[in-house]
């Protein structure tokens, strides 16, 4: 009995699932500072819909490609919705509109609450035991978020609070869709589960958008189309599939403490390109967030 329990142990923190979160945060990462400059050309329900249903058609034959299968077995159909409008359809369309009122970085922070949300919920409905270096991980990595916040001059003003609300709202339902997803994990291949999750999520985003805000292609800038292109290839299609099989392999709440790097490298990246905020305060508080994200992988 002792030796299966052991190697089920040693699967779940698989060096390749470290790998992935890797990959994961630096694609999701780079994609904050990337969103908010297409904001500027496009509004947030059609840029998030349109290249999300683009994202997944690419998975989509790409899995054909390889071989694999596209069908969607009856057992897997409610838990490929459930995880679609947790993972997918709320993140894309909270964190869309809370870009309209906060600057990425400070979206980028307040969005990646999320673990102390995920360690929350694992405890009771996993049985993922809060140990003391995954507590001290975890207050490390949300102190230098904290950090950040405050770093960058944050102001809780009512002018804010609608985008802080949704960032929050975000950071709450994906936390719960990780979870779902270690409780009734999804028996497809990575590119098919992805392709099927982040279609499914995506298209009542694009559909909403297309009807209320009328993007036009003709906006868009050479930028603004290489924006679009990162999200689909990268975002999409390398990022997401990587977090899934990120969550195949690590526990959920070592998971989720890993992605803290993602508004690390937001906020680095949207201090270069779009000029936000990064001074001696903010690089210490990234310091502090990545030892965080260290320790997380060794608890």
């Amino acid at each position: 009995m002792t030796v299966p329990n052991q190697r089920s142990a040693k699967a779940r923190m698989a060096p390749s699932g470290l790998l992935f979160l890797a990959v994961t945060s630096v694609g999701w990462g780079l994609n904050w500072p990337i969103i908010k400059y297409l904001l500027s050309e496009w509004p947030p329900l059609s840029a998030r819909g349109l290249t999300g249903i683009a994202g997944g058609l690419t998975l989509a034959l790409y899995a054909l490609l390889r071989g694999q299968s596209l069908r969607l077995p009856n057992d897997q159909r409610w838990r490929v919705l459930v995880s679609a409008f947790l993972n997918v359809t709320l993140w894309m369309a909270v964190m869309g509109q809370a870009l309209v009122w906060l600057p990425a970085s400070e979206a980028a922070v307040i969005a990646y609450t999320m673990p102390v949300w995920t360690a929350l919920l694992a405890w009771p409905l996993l049985g993922e035991r809060l140990t003391p270096l995954r507590l001290l991980a975890l207050a490390m990595a949300f102190g230098g978020i904290a950090a950040l916040m405050g770093g960058n001059g944050f102001a809780a003003s009512l002018t804010k609070l609608p985008g802080i609300l949704l960032a929050l709202l975000g950071a709450f339902g994906f936390a719960a869709g990780t979870i779902f997803l270690k409780r009734f994990p999804i028996s497809l291949p990575g590119a098919t589960s992805a392709a099927w999750q982040i279609g499914l999520g995506c298209l009542p985003v694009s559909i909403v958008g297309l009807a209320i805000e009328h993007p036009s292609l003709s906006a868009l800038s050479p930028a603004g189309w290489a924006c679009i292109a990162y999200m689909i290839f990268v975002q999409f299609c390398v990022a997401y599939v990587c977090w899934f099989a990120a969550l195949e392999r690590l526990p959920a709440s070592v998971a989720t403490i890993g992605t803290m790097a993602v508004p690390v490298i937001g906020v680095t990246v949207a201090a270069i390109w779009l000029q936000e905020p990064l001074g001696v305060g903010q690089i210490a508080a990234l310091v502090l967030t990545l030892a965080g994200v260290a320790l997380a992988t060794r608890s």
